[in-house]
């Protein structure tokens, strides 16, 4: 039997990383997830918010390097949890249990898009950077001089 699932989605809030009682790291977050697909009225896609827990160094990992808005994708499985409300009725809840998750974005792509906790300036205007005179000799532009 197979169970595996792969989804790729933006961090809701940032990830809460807790330790069992034995000291075992386990990280808690939510993915927005857009549906491939629109209703056929023609308004906005739906989006589904999918719980996923990561263990150990994943969920320290996680923990360390996603904030609410990066994109990541998330690999695992998929969980059915079955719970007892207050009034002793049975609840089931569905979450992804992360074996990997990977960066679905850049650093440079979070920053610009002012997600997470970096600032970026409003124009993105990046200096370009000046050769020192010391070891570098500038060329002429006559395209001759280069081997390609």
């Amino acid at each position: 039997m197979l169970n595996h699932i792969t989804i790729m989605g933006r961090f809701v809030r940032d990830p809460e990383l807790r330790h069992t009682g034995s000291g075992i790291a386990v990280a808690s977050f939510t993915l927005a997830v857009d549906r491939d697909f629109g209703p056929k009225d023609g308004s906005e896609k739906e989006t589904d918010f999918i719980d996923c827990v990561a263990w150990r160094n994943t969920g320290e990992f996680v923990s360390k390097y996603f904030t609410k808005g990066r994109m990541a994708v998330v690999s695992g499985r998929l969980q059915i949890r079955k719970w007892q409300d207050k009034e002793g009725n049975n609840r089931y809840s569905a979450e992804i249990v992360a074996d990997n998750v990977y960066f679905g974005d850049s650093k440079k792509d979070a920053t610009d898009n002012n997600v997470g906790h970096t600032a970026t300036p409003a124009n993105n205007y990046v200096p370009p950077v000046q050769p020192d005179s010391g070891d570098f000799a500038l060329l002429d532009d006559d395209d001759a001089q280069l081997p390609f």
